[in-house]
């Protein structure tokens, strides 16, 4: 009987060295006369044990890692294939307590299959939201969608349905469906995952986006940094079109939905919805003004939907189990689950899929162990590189969009990255500053110049120059960017600013009383 290997192909466990095991383990075995079947899967999540090595068993998959070529004879002598004892065997897969405390719904097959197998995706209930899709009306695809309570997992958080809904109401010969894949946030990988190991599920999602609006033709943008990511999908989309899943004809229902991958340039900015399709249309990546909506006038001024990778790869359970299935996991008006990235300073770090309702701590020490350093935990960031910086005392908050409001931070894309009490909070709002300087469109002057200014000044209180002046300027200055930037760039660089100032005062060289508005 052949026997079934696992070792992933995510180029997170490809950095580590997970294309070299995988050829040591193909030539041990043939040296051994073995047959053995190697599957090249995705990750799963688990960045601190890759690369993950899992052999199918009676009982289940078993686990070894992180295992290195140097490993691999070892593995064979103790009988790894049969799931055999060894000093790196970590026992089954799905027992494992960070992966066993999950609830993976986005993330359901990312880990398990052969990204490029659609066997393996239609196997493993791929295409089954599709499927009820096609035998839906518009009206009710988007009222799923909306009864699910999906929320803009890119990090603006707008309700998902009523997006859909808009594109849907508005009257236009052609529409389109635009996948926002340009990645930037600091920490954050939970896009590249699923684009890298279960890229059907985005196609699928963004044909039932198409079908729900009639929008005919789709975009990914993706960042130019993932050439893995691209070439998975360009794999992917050639055979979702020779398979009948994208093209003139989907599935015998007459129904069209076309789409490709397009590559940005690399600029921060073109995250933002409208300077993204500025640079679609081939123009240079600036902001435009709203109104009008994209919704309404959006790619070459035609009504578009633009939704991140992790709202779109998350339609397709809604449509296979329904909205009110999906709407039971969260809290409040946080519905579903959100994939997690814990990174920086961090002992585990890796993606987390849960529903709304847990806390940063548990995040922090139930999954991620603490810091890398044994040192503790000053502060995290939460939401990417315009996040707001969490202290210790803040970290019994609820993962959910609201209860982070109330306390001025943002949940974003999901991304925390870890610091330990060896940062200096000042250097790190100085880099908040010095960020938005170098990734400023430049088509407003708030964040143009004052982010240029914000620099300066957070250069002479880091050097303890006149802080009674400069404190005070600061803080005038965030509040020129929050409430005259033309987006969010500028509008938000004042949340990792001014919570470094208000929260870790002494690294500014200044007393809490001080540090009062």
């Amino acid at each position: 009987m052949s026997i079934t290997i696992y070792v992933p192909c995510d180029s997170s466990a490809v950095s580590l060295g997970a294309d070299r095991v995988a050829t040591a383990i193909a030539k041990e075995a043939a040296t051994r006369g073995l047959d053995i079947k190697l599957v090249r899967n995705g990750s799963r999540g688990m960045f601190w044990l890759e690369p993950l090595v899992e052999v199918a068993t009676a009982k289940g998959r078993v686990a070894y890692g992180p295992v290195q070529p140097g490993d691999v004879s070892g593995l064979f002598d103790a009988d790894f294939t049969q799931g055999g004892a060894h000093a790196l065997g970590l026992g089954l897969t799905e027992e494992l307590d960070y992966f066993k405390k999950q609830q993976r719904l986005t993330f359901a097959r990312i880990g398990k299959t052969d990204p490029l197998s659609l066997t393996d995706y239609v196997e493993n209930d791929g295409y089954r939201g599709l499927k009820n899709a096609l035998a839906m009306s518009q009206e009710q695809i988007v009222q799923a969608v909306t009864d699910s309570g999906l929320r803009g997992r890119g990090g603006a958080a707008f309700p998902t349905g009523i997006k859909w809904k808009t594109v849907l109401n508005t009257a236009s010969a052609q529409k389109y469906i635009i996948c926002n894949a340009d990645e930037g946030d600091s920490g954050t990988f939970s896009d590249r995952m699923v684009m890298e190991d279960d890229p059907f599920v985005l196609i699928e999602g963004m044909t039932i986006a198409g079908l729900a609006v009639d929008a005919t033709q789709g975009y990914i943008y993706l960042r130019i940094e993932y050439p893995h990511a691209c070439e998975v999908l360009n794999a992917a989309i050639a055979t979702a079109y020779k398979e009948g899943y994208l093209g003139d004809n989907i599935q015998g229902s007459g129904k069209t939905f076309d789409l490709e991958v397009r590559l940005g340039a690399g600029a921060y900015v073109c995250g933002e919805e409208t300077s993204l399709m500025e640079s679609l249309e081939g123009k240079r990546g600036l902001v435009r003004f709203k109104p009008p909506l994209p919704a309404i006038s959006g790619l070459f001024g035609q009504p578009t939907v633009v939704n991140n990778v992790i709202s779109l790869a998350s339609v397709p359970i809604i449509l296979d189990k329904g909205g009110d299935y999906y709407r039971d996991f969260g809290i409040g008006r946080s519905r579903g689950t959100l994939p997690v990235q814990l990174a920086g300073n961090i002992k585990r770090p890796g993606l987390v899929e849960l529903s709304f309702g847990l806390t940063l701590r548990e995040l922090l020490y139930d999954f991620g162990g603490g810091s890398a350093s044994g040192r503790p935990i000053k502060a995290v960031q939460v939401g990417g590189p315009l996040g707001a910086y969490l202290p210790e005392a803040q970290f019994d908050t609820v993962l959910d969009y609201e209860a982070f409001a109330a306390i001025w931070a943002v949940v974003g894309h999901g991304g925390i990255v870890v610091f330990d009490d060896t940062v200096n909070m000042a250097e790190m709002a100085r880099y908040s500053m010095e960020f938005c300087k170098i990734e400023s469109c430049g088509k407003c002057t708030p964040c143009r110049i004052g982010s240029t200014r914000g620099v300066e000044v957070m250069d002479d209180i880091i050097n303890g120059r006149n802080l009674d002046k400069n404190i005070p300027l600061l803080r005038d200055l965030c509040d020129t960017l929050l409430n005259g930037s033309l987006c969010a760039l500028g509008g938000m660089t004042p949340y990792p600013v001014l919570s470094a100032l208000n929260h870790f005062p002494e690294d500014f060289g200044i007393n809490a009383k001080a540090t009062a508005a």
